[in-house]
């Protein structure tokens, strides 16, 4: 058992888990000394965290969806408070799922925890009025964006940019496009498609994705590629793929990059991959859908210009969105096949997106993330 300080460490899904697990990593680099406990995912129990739960239990999308998992997130979160009392823990990182550790911060304060939060809630888009409460219960958050620090400037948040990790975990690789004639149109076109990274995002949306690509099949020659993130199995798209008309490649985590950049066009679920779609320039419609009750609440509470995060870094519309009736299939596939037969439209949004390389920051994230609680950690126990 580890003599050094303990860490509550709390990521509720998976692009946080991998975040965290990196951060983690890094940490332990620096202070082996230090024991980590907490919920997490794969990422986070490769890089030798204790779970005492697993962050799929509440990694859902949407306010109705998050009733269904309340009465196990309720559970989880009083198995980590009552850990933390036990092991008399003084520090915590939580990472990124505002809903869950928003709360937990909290009631972390009540008990004298340092809180150091890594992946800011998006509160510059709805719900600013959280700021309030993170200033009053997180001693240190940690962002992804530069623009997130001037934000929380105004509320006199202690708040540091350390990069996006994406930039060190997405390789530069070359493109399909790379080797086609300046003027040339594909054929077949590859059709990347990534439906999101809970289940619930793919029952959803991947249904869609597909009848959206045999529409596109009747328009021109295809092959396509279903990208499936780490926390989903095979199982987890059978049903929508026994209904499927066409040949798809599923196509798992360890080979997305390289299947991604070999693509001419990827239709994309909005959240972090297209940001790693993004970074490899393959162009994308970026979809997404809601239930009812989540979509009404949203369109009240959010005031951004774009909801992808492609459009947001790059401050500008370099791919398009389509939210709820906009993703009909029969539009969907008739905008793709428009966009596959302008080679100067794909050109012109290849280069916007080099632009998103730049905006995320150096390399090393990863690592000025786990420099900054190191910090707190040892400033703490002096």
């Amino acid at each position: 058992m580890n003599n050094g300080p303990s860490l509550l460490v709390v990521a509720g899904e998976t692009s946080g888990d991998l975040h965290a697990g990196r951060l983690l990593a890094a940490l332990y680099q620096r202070m082996p000394e230090i024991s980590a406990f907490g919920m997490g995912g794969a990422e986070l129990a490769a890089a030798g965290l204790e779970c005492l739960a697993s962050s799929e239990d509440i990694a859902v999308v949407g306010i109705t969806e998050a009733l269904r998992v309340l009465p196990r997130a309720r559970t989880i979160f009083h198995t980590l408070l009552a850990e933390v009392d036990r092991r008399q823990t003084r520090f915590a990182l939580l990472v990124d799922a505002p809903d869950f550790n928003l709360r937990l911060a909290k009631a972390l304060r009540r008990r004298g925890v340092t809180v150091i939060y890594y992946i800011s809630p998006q509160v510059w888009a709805w719900r600013k009025r959280r700021a309030h409460a993170i200033r009053r219960t997180v001693d240190r958050m940690l962002v992804l964006f530069g623009f997130e620090v001037d934000f929380y400037r105004r509320y006199d948040v202690d708040a540091v940019h350390v990069g996006h990790p994406l930039v060190d975990e997405v390789p530069e690789r070359a493109s399909v496009w790379d080797a086609m004639p300046a003027d040339a149109v594909p054929s077949p076109a590859i059709i990347s498609l990534l439906p999101g990274s809970r289940a619930s995002e793919v029952s959803a949306l991947l249904p869609t994705l597909l009848e959206t690509v045999e529409r596109l099949s009747a328009l021109r020659s295809l092959e396509v590629r279903l990208i499936r993130a780490p926390t989903l199995t095979q199982d987890s798209f059978a049903p929508a793929l026994a209904k499927c008309r066409l040949a798809v490649e599923v196509v798992g985590s360890q080979n997305r990059f390289e299947a991604i950049a070999g693509s001419h066009l990827a239709l994309c679920a909005s959240g972090t991959a297209t940001l790693e779609v993004a970074l490899l320039r393959t162009p994308m419609i970026v979809v997404y859908r809601l239930a009812r009750w989540s979509y009404l609440l949203a369109r009240l509470l959010v005031r951004l210009p774009s909801f992808s995060l492609v459009n947001l870094v790059l401050e500008q519309s370099a791919v398009p969105e389509r939210l709820q009736a906009a993703t009909e299939p029969q539009a969907l596939a008739a905008e793709a096949a428009v966009l596959l037969g302008e080679r100067a439209r794909i050109d012109t949004m290849r280069t916007d997106l080099e632009g998103v390389r730049r905006r995320l920051g150096a390399s090393g994230a990863s690592v000025r993330a786990a420099e900054q609680v190191a910090d707190l950690l040892r400033g703490g126990c002096g």
